[in-house]
């Protein structure tokens, strides 16, 4: 089974996109629209308070009138977060997707963030290593 260490290991090093809980809702929706990603770490100062999400911000913000522009991440971020170690691996995490309903994982260790796991990298994960082995199988069962 592939471990959290090595599927961060394989993401681009420094994409860990992060606002604090006093940016404004409107910065955090800029960020996720220019890097392409559903959701960003909140951050204060070295700590990890909560995320943020687009999903967040339907259904805490948009929907209960909050405005963009005026709304601290504070007033809609998911604070309680479920989150993931290095040596913890894929299967970990899908368990924590489908029971805790949730798209993102930060990955811990100690008090330190080392990046974040999306479904997304975890499903590329399962398809490349289901693909590996059908490769091998079909050399086996092919004698090549």
């Amino acid at each position: 089974m592939i471990s959290v260490a090595k599927l961060l290991a394989v993401k681009p090093k420094g994409t860990i996109w992060s606002v604090t809980p006093e940016h404004m809702v409107i910065d955090a929706l800029a960020l996720m629209s220019e890097k392409n990603i559903g959701a960003v770490v909140v951050m204060d100062n070295e700590k990890l308070v909560g995320i943020f999400s687009e999903r967040d911000y339907a259904r805490k913000g948009i929907i209960q009138g909050r405005k963009a522009k005026s709304t601290p991440v504070s007033e809609v971020m998911t604070s309680k977060l479920f989150t993931v170690t290095p040596d913890m691996d894929i299967e970990d995490c899908m368990t924590l997707f489908s029971e805790k309903r949730i798209r993102h994982l930060p990955v811990m260790q100690g008090e330190a963030l080392l990046g974040v796991l999306s479904i997304g990298d975890i499903v590329t994960a399962i398809i490349q290593e289901q693909s590996t082995h059908i490769q091998f199988l079909e050399q086996y069962i092919t004698g090549g």
